[in-house]
């Protein structure tokens, strides 16, 4: 059973990818949430003089939500200094309003402004300004929605955020950041060795990841921005799956120095690691819970694969999950509240959902080869790998499952994704 685990294992992270050229993403919306509320973006007035439509990208993010369902305003000329008639949207099914104006600045950047309304309460609920270059105005537009999404939810959107992932086209790999929707990306490492478990840091500033330049996994972090990377694990053996603590300053890996594949932790600066807890099956996969205090990881302890908990002190090892025979990659989201996991259903991998309070637990998706959960900051929606129709695709989904986002490229395969942070 242990080789059986460790070779999956190895077959989930280490397998190449099969495939040609990678192009650029495609969003395809399907599903319809139990509640969701209407709303209507009027098209903003000089928005067709822009290179983005910002509209309609603040449409697709609030759709991709699942919890909103356009309601066209196709006809309304309006911006964010007008008086709109809510009347005539209230009876065409529209709870709320969003209407704005983009237009080009003397110094070449864009200005976009816009309002929101409630329209079954007639209220004006404020709006923003943004200036910005002509290279902004996507991250403007999530910005608008994230906006809406907190005004008209109460909770805080996750737009404007970035999501991690990688890519094999040929025999070269690379590691993109992009928009939360999967455009606007940007290569931050190619190699032509395999790139995997991008993780990034909580302030967004960089990621870590395993590289098998030096022909065995080993651990760097990358600074996003300047593209600058430190070796961060090197150790005898193989050092995979970096997991960032939420203060920074703290990653957990797996290293094998010891024989076997055991759980350490390690300043996220370098230099001598920690062993967690003292074991004779194999540990792996770790993440730490919101507050720092514990880890969830993966384990083969009891048999076959499953979920436990630990303390950062190594004390207090616990059973997380008890459905199913074969439960991997742990993620966490950020109010504590959940944990998505893979978990292998007659054959098939799926993703899961477990509620950390109650213990109970449903499967979210249809398909049969998932991987690489990852929760957005705002804990409402779930990224992941997986193979649809017979293409590799990332897929986002709300936490019922009901509304799901196909991000899939043109050719070649994409998988290993991560959701950033908040900005900060």
């Amino acid at each position: 059973m242990i080789r059986l685990f460790f070779a999956f294992y190895l077959s989930l992270f280490l397998a190449g990818f099969s495939g040609s050229s990678w192009a650029q993403f495609r969003v395809e919306v399907s599903g319809v949430g139990l509640t969701q509320m209407p709303i209507s973006i009027a098209p903003f007035r000089g928005q067709a003089a822009s290179s983005q439509k910002i509209s309609d990208i603040v449409q697709a993010d609030l759709e991709r939500s699942g919890q909103f369902r356009a309601v066209s305003a196709a006809s309304s000329a309006l911006d964010e200094l007008s008086l709109p008639d809510l009347s005539v949207f209230r009876q065409a099914g529209s709870d709320a309003l969003v209407s704005g104006s983009v237009s080009k600045l003397a110094d070449g950047r864009f200005d976009v402004r816009f309002r929101v309304w409630d329209v079954v309460k007639g209220q004006d609920l404020g709006g923003q300004s943004y200036a910005v270059a002509e290279g902004d105005l996507r991250l403007a537009a999530h910005r608008v929605a994230d906006y809406v999404y907190e005004k008209l939810t109460g909770d805080k959107g996750a737009f404007s955020t970035r999501i991690a992932y990688v890519t094999k086209a040929g025999q070269r790999y690379q590691l993109w950041v992009a928009d939360a929707d999967g455009e606007n990306a940007q290569s931050a490492l190619a190699s032509p060795e395999s790139i995997i478990s991008p993780a990034w840091s909580p302030d967004g500033n960089q990621l870590a990841y395993v590289s098998f330049e030096s022909r065995k996994p080993v651990v760097y972090v990358h600074n996003v921005s300047s593209g600058k990377r430190r070796l961060i694990a090197n150790f005898k053996g193989s050092n995979s799956a970096p997991a960032w603590s939420p203060d920074g300053k703290t990653l957990a890996v797996t290293l094998s120095r010891d024989g076997g594949s055991q759980l350490f932790l390690m300043s996220a600066s370098g230099g001598e690691p920690r062993r967690l807890v003292q074991s004779g099956g194999i540990d792996t996969e770790p993440v730490f819970a919101p507050d720092g205090q514990s880890l969830y990881f993966v384990s083969d302890r009891g048999g076959s694969p499953q979920i436990y908990k630990v303390a950062v002190s190594g004390q207090g090892v616990e059973r997380v999950t008890f459905t199913g025979t074969y439960n991997i990659s742990p993620a966490i989201s950020s109010d504590g509240r959940w944990m998505a996991y893979i978990s292998r259903v007659g054959g098939a991998f799926k993703l899961h959902l477990m509620d950390l309070q109650s213990g109970s637990v449903r499967a979210v998706t249809d398909t049969s080869a998932d991987e690489s959960p990852s929760f957005a900051p705002n804990s409402k929606l779930v990224v992941y790998a997986t193979q649809s129709q017979g293409r590799e695709a990332l897929m986002i989904t709300t936490l019922d499952g009901k509304v799901k986002a196909r991000l899939n490229s043109q050719n070649g395969d994409i998988r290993e994704p991560h959701w950033g942070p908040f900005s900060k």
